[in-house]
């Protein structure tokens, strides 16, 4: 289906021409489920935009997603193919277990790129119920396809008229409606319900009620106007209970009927069976005969297996009846007292929770850990506001925020730690502070600062190992009472933030000690040389302390020979680095001394024999005879270089193989010549650039030599950015990369 040359950012994102696209695609693949992400401009991000089947809260954790983060989409983006899970829930769990532990539910799942010739703009996710077979066909294969070159043109179109308004939140595209029904049978169909002895109830896909008949009402207790337009275990507290939200939600995601019981005081139990579909969920109450209180498991209604279990950490609601919980008492400083009874946290919150957990667990650096802080909370647990502070030097520094103006939040950077603010006072005492309303932190801080309709807080004090690191607070639109077990959830919550900011701050002063060391020891630039012009590019692995053993030099050993050099030492550490520095000062000394590539490999095996360094290095030199037009070289076990021609003719430079330096000490390198063309370009490496798990390296190395050959050489700096491309996702990168360009100048 084509689209008009007119589509602008409006049309696509305030037409709603996407939710057609989404809609379509849904509706030919038979889906249940769609989202759809984009790419963020200047950002290393992906954004939700578009989501349908379930509701915001349970896509919440997944509102914003780093560009490197292990999970379908990123990769389908990422290698700009389909991502296919057909094993259901341990396939996810296996392959993508931070899915698994938010959505532990049975689905199948494909995650395709939004991608043309130009650019990859964003990705689409489908989820389908488990009686789906577990293979797409060929149909399903192309309304995708379909779907992502026609979002692909959208998008494009868009970008190319203006900068694209993306939506502050995602916005929920809805199924088609059915068409209106008849008004005699509507009623006589309300009569009917109205007549059943069961209870009957309807919620819609945000698990908010949008009707129950008299019979629902006399089994709940409750009457339909405290009862609709909410979610009933938010307002029956008999009802909440993880085991219900939790239902509700594997209902939604699997499209599979469920069921439980419950207890309602003083001691009725009562059958729940919930029956979803595209639009929402119908549910049967009936009052169950018997004193024995357990979950129905294989309940009436109920597929086999269809059920979910509660969430980690929580109790089963059925055997047991809570008493309901007294409202907390705020003391003058917004402490709840410690002895009031319990509530159960949601099940969302508590998939959400350990959501958190598993992604602050891969968070490296402090920055990562505030940008996932701020991605994660505000759309998770429902605050409209986040300022996250370090403790730094006496005085609280923001280090991140989410819903308030960079201005506001420049006034209150640097608080001093003895500041009469709620702030500096959490982390004085180590207890966190709760104020329901504007009057409770007025009356406790007069002096705090007012910012537009905000009317709840929560100041959680970061505390890790004893040692406070900083603090977090949490803003709200409207009142909030913070509940005891809300109050405990976000406690957890920020003890883990602590914790995880703690790991990060000595990562970033053992990364800032490394990268010292590593710049310290490669060349601040390369030296223009007559005669030649030249490029280098240094990757670390994505991995560790992005420090490592790969080094590379140019040399003006005499005032017609260059020396190149490049080497790879075992390890991304920094004794690799330090073994690495040694072996370039051995080779820097040599080369200008005046020896020949082979001698310059044996004189350095020598030292580094004597150094007993227990890991060997590989090394490759070059001398570039200027007035001879000449090429020498000399390996020690590194990948041969690429030479291309200036017609393009491209070839490996093979050498006498060499032992790698540092396994034995008397070993002698021999020293190959070849010719060497004007404007010829001499490619030298090391086997991050060629090696990847599962690929050959003679395919890789064939498929750099293509790239070369296809390349336009007259930018050496363009050429060596083209050539390290397809390495430069972090994430996926196991072993550091450098390159070496070497040109003759016509």
């Amino acid at each position: 289906m084509g689209e008009p040359a007119g589509a602008d950012a409006e049309d696509v994102f305030g037409a709603g021409r996407l939710d057609a696209v989404l809609a379509d695609v849904m509706r030919d693949t038979g889906a249940s489920v769609g989202l759809v992400y984009l790419r963020v401009p200047g950002e290393d991000m992906l954004r939700l935009a578009l989501v349908s089947g379930v509701s915001q809260e349970i896509a919440a954790p997944w509102v914003r997603i780093p560009a490197d983060a292990p999970i379908p989409v990123v990769d389908a983006m990422r290698d700009r193919a389909l991502v296919w899970l057909g094993g259901g829930q341990q396939e996810i769990a296996r392959r993508y277990p931070r899915l698994g532990i938010v959505l532990p539910y049975d689905f199948l799942l494909a995650a395709a790129p939004i991608a043309d010739d130009v650019a990859v703009r964003g990705g689409i996710v489908l989820l389908w119920p488990v009686w789906h077979p577990p293979h797409l066909d060929e149909h399903e294969r192309a309304a995708l396809d379909a779907c992502s070159r026609r979002a692909a043109r959208l998008l494009r179109r868009a970008a190319e008229r203006e900068p694209a308004s993306y939506p502050a939140e995602p916005r929920v595209v809805h199924p088609a409606r059915p068409p209106e029904a008849d008004p005699v049978l509507a009623r006589s169909a309300l009569r009917f319900a109205e007549r059943l002895p069961v209870g009957c109830c309807s919620l819609d896909l945000d698990g908010r009620l949008t009707f129950l008949n008299t019979a629902a009402a006399e089994l709940l207790q409750a009457g339909a106007a405290a009862l609709l337009g909410k979610r009933p275990w938010e307002v029956l507290l008999w009802l909440n209970d993880p085991v219900f939200e939790d239902r509700y939600r594997a209902a939604v995601v699997t499209r599979r009927p469920t069921s439980f019981t419950v207890v309602r005081q003083p001691a009725t139990r009562l059958l729940f069976e919930l029956y979803p579909d595209a639009t929402g969920i119908s549910v049967h109450v009936t009052r169950l005969a018997g004193p024995s209180v357990t979950d129905e498991g294989e309940g009436a209604g109920r597929e086999p297996g269809a059920g979910a279990a509660a969430p980690p950490g929580t109790r089963a609601a059925p055997h047991r009846t809570p008493d309901p919980p007294e409202p907390p008492e705020e003391t003058a400083g917004g402490q709840a007292p410690p002895s009031r009874p319990t509530e159960p946290v949601g099940a969302g919150a508590v998939y959400h929770l350990m959501h958190m957990a598993a992604t602050l667990a891969e968070a490296a650096g402090v920055h990562d850990v505030v940008e996932l802080v701020a991605d994660q909370i505000v759309p998770a647990f429902g605050p409209q506001g986040l300022v996250l502070m370090s403790a730094d030097e006496g005085r609280l520094r923001i280090i991140g925020h989410r819903g308030y103006s960079q201005e506001f939040v420049d006034r209150y950077d640097g608080t001093p730690l003895t500041a009469e603010v709620a702030d500096a006072q959490v982390l004085a005492t180590g207890v966190p502070l709760f104020f329901t309303s504007p009057e409770d932190l007025y009356r406790a801080h007069p002096h705090a600062p007012r910012y537009e309709s905000r009317s709840a807080w929560a100041f959680l004090p970061l505390i890790a190992s004893g040692r406070p690191v900083g603090s977090l607070i949490l803003s709200y639109a409207r009142p909030r009472p913070f509940p005891a077990a809300e109050r405990a959830m976000l406690t957890s919550l920020a003890g883990l933030i602590a914790q995880a900011l703690a790991r990060a701050r000595l990562y970033d002063a053992k990364h800032s000690l490394a990268h010292s060391l590593q710049t310290s020891l490669l060349p601040h630039g390369l030296v223009p040389l007559p005669g030649v012009e030249v490029a280098a590019r240094y990757l670390p692995a994505g991995h560790g302390m992005d420090v490592g053993g790969d080094f590379y030099d140019l040399i003006r050993a005499a005032p017609d020979t260059v020396i190149a050099v490049i080497g790879d030492v075992q390890g991304h550490d920094p004794n690799a680095a330090a073994l690495m520095g040694q072996a370039r000062t051995a080779v820097h000394a040599h080369a200008t001394a005046g020896a020949s590539p082979g001698d310059i490999l044996a004189r350095t095996n020598r030292l580094l024999n004597d150094l007993d360094p227990d890991r060997f290095t590989s090394c490759l030199i070059v001398g570039l005879d200027l007035a001879r037009h000449r090429l020498r070289l000399a390996t020690a076990g590194h990948p041969p270089p690429l030479l291309r021609a200036p017609d393009g003719r491209t070839r490996l430079l093979e050498a006498p193989p060499g032992l790698l330096l540092g396994i034995a000490p008397d070993v002698e390198y021999a020293t190959t010549e070849v010719p060497w063309e004007a404007g010829s370009v001499l490619a030298l490496y090391t086997d991050g650039l060629v090696e990847a798990p599962g690929v050959d390296i003679g395919t890789a190395t064939a498929e750099l030599s293509g790239r070369l050959a296809r390349s336009r050489p007259r930018d050496l700096d363009a050429l060596a950015d083209d050539l390290i491309r397809h390495v430069k996702d972090p994430a996926h990168r196991t072993d550091d990369v450098a390159l070496l360009l070497v040109r003759r100048e016509i």
